[in-house]
């Protein structure tokens, strides 16, 4: 008896000149490489435009000096002052300077008191920094583990009560939520401190650090102190809950979202045949992918931190750059103005860069 045996098919059916969308993505088109490149080419035209924007809309109402000293100084020196600025000049030759000068990072002089915009930045921009990582932890802590609930819960009081917390959580302004704050564990019950990032004594122990980063926190525990880091860490809780729960609320949502959505996928169906427990479902099988939409975001929530930053550091005097920006708004110093937004344009553009390539290695359709 012959045995016939037929080897196996190896080929493809496909004509040898198209190549499959596996056999592209390995050889590099619309890969990762390419997508990582393209979104970091993108940061170069996102800062040019918002930089541009702002420049011109700052000179809408006349030129900085005007806008800033007009009417508190005679006339003769107000113009002195313009020609010395050279705000004298066509407005287009003076976009190019400033532009020239940014990429010299020269971000000029502030107006109203006379500090290099560079100064400004450095010596606040830690403070905003440190506020921004408090506000982004809080939203962690609080709307992973609600949304999580709130899908467990499904459609039950818990997450009907949950989903109306989110909405108030992004629907409150941040000061009111600030004030409130305050009315409640600063005034009535006395609890926490009412303003500052420290109190005075700490302040003057944390001047005498020898490398001082401009981040309260790493200064208090250089100082050897812990009574200082205990009041550091005290300051810092309303800002950081009024903040962070601007940020909270749309992580509730995310999380519920799209746990009940990978509930109802196959394998957990599976998972769910076999006995699985809901409880275990939801820990083992729901919460990675969940996570997925809450890092793709993490990016526009960087920037939505730092506008509320403004208002939440001018409602508990947390001396960053959002206060320093209400300030010189309020002295119409649009020097400094320029500086700060433009600095806030890098940081939100590098942001959703990183956040982009961290996304994309995660989950893998995330591609142009």
């Amino acid at each position: 008896m012959t045995t016939t045996t037929t080897e196996p098919t190896t080929g493809s059916t496909e004509p040898a000149g198209e190549a499959t969308p596996a056999r592209k993505r390995r050889s590099g088109g619309g890969g990762l490489g390419s997508y990582v490149l393209i979104r970091f080419l993108l940061i170069f035209p996102t800062i040019f435009i918002l930089v541009t924007t702002v420049f011109f809309l700052m000179r809408a109402t006349g030129d900085p000096i005007t806008a800033a000293l007009g009417g508190r100084l005679p006339a003769d020196q107000l113009a002195e002052r313009i020609r010395e600025a050279g705000y004298d000049r066509p407005l287009f030759a003076q976009y190019l300077d400033y532009l020239g000068n940014l990429l010299q990072g020269d971000f000029g002089t502030t107006l109203s008191d006379r500090r290099p915009v560079s100064e400004v930045l450095t010596t606040f921009g830690a403070a905003t920094l440190e506020l921004s990582v408090y506000a982004l932890i809080v939203a962690f802590i609080i709307g992973i583990p609600l949304g999580m609930i709130a899908a467990y819960f499904r459609d039950r009081t818990p997450d009907a009560l949950l989903r109306v917390f989110a909405i108030l959580c992004y629907a409150t302004p941040v000061f009111f939520a600030g004030l409130l704050l305050k009315l409640i564990f600063s005034v009535w019950l006395d609890w926490l401190p009412v303003a500052g990032r420290a109190s005075t004594i700490a302040e003057i122990q944390l001047q005498s650090v020898d490398n001082p980063t401009g981040i309260a926190l790493i200064d208090a525990i250089q100082t050897g102190n812990g009574e200082v880091v205990s009041d550091v860490l005290q300051h810092a809780i309303l800002p950081s809950i009024a903040l962070g729960l601007l940020t909270a609320g749309v992580f509730l949502r995310l999380v519920r979202t799209n746990v009940i959505g990978t509930l109802g996928t196959g394998y957990v169906e599976a998972a769910r045949s076999r006995g699985v427990a809901e409880s275990r479902l939801l820990r083992k099988h729901a919460y990675r992918p969940a996570l997925i939409p809450i890092i793709t975001v993490i990016g526009l929530q960087i920037a939505l931190l730092l506008v509320g930053a403004v208002l939440t550091e001018t409602t508990f005097e947390w001396r960053g750059l959002g206060f320093q920006l209400s300030q010189y708004l309020q002295a119409r110093d649009f020097v400094a103005v320029q500086g700060i937004v433009a600095l806030l344009a890098v940081i939100v553009a590098v942001t959703n860069f990183i956040v982009d390539v961290i996304a994309a290695l995660i989950d893998p359709r995330v591609r142009y």
